[in-house]
């Protein structure tokens, strides 16, 4: 068994799809039309085109918005994704513009920082211990 595909509730899958591609170099892998208005919206690292998706699905269900909403109230990321090296990866971003609620934290063998996906979310980047 392995994890196929994932999700993160979004407020405009347009806006998304720029942030996670242009901001953050996600690449698009899926473009549905789905009924009027929504799209099936995956993206995926370049670096594992065939790996696990995240799916930016509308995030139109009340359910969605009250558990995002007590999320981001509490500081908790939705998602984490792992990086190569935070503090680089904190000065790439916050030079693009992005807001940081949590500038690198080193905690142990990991170092972790959390950002606002514009979309509605909290989002912990981290390196992975060796």
């Amino acid at each position: 068994m392995k994890i196929h595909l994932t999700s993160v509730f979004v407020d405009d899958q347009a806006k998304a799809l720029d942030f996670y591609t242009e901001i953050l170099g996600f690449v698009k892998k899926h473009d549905v039309p789905v009924g009027d208005e929504d799209r099936w919206l995956t993206v995926v690292s370049p670096e594992e085109p065939a790996g696990t998706e995240l799916l930016l699905e509308p995030a139109k269900h009340p359910a969605a918005r009250t558990y995002r909403d007590a999320l981001v109230q509490d500081g908790i990321p939705l998602v984490q994704f792992a990086v190569d090296d935070v503090n680089a990866e904190y000065e790439r971003l916050n030079g693009l513009g992005v807001r940081f609620i949590q500038e690198p934290l080193a905690m142990g063998p990991v170092t972790t920082a959390v950002f606002d996906d514009t979309c509605g979310n909290l989002i912990q980047i981290a390196t992975q211990p060796q």
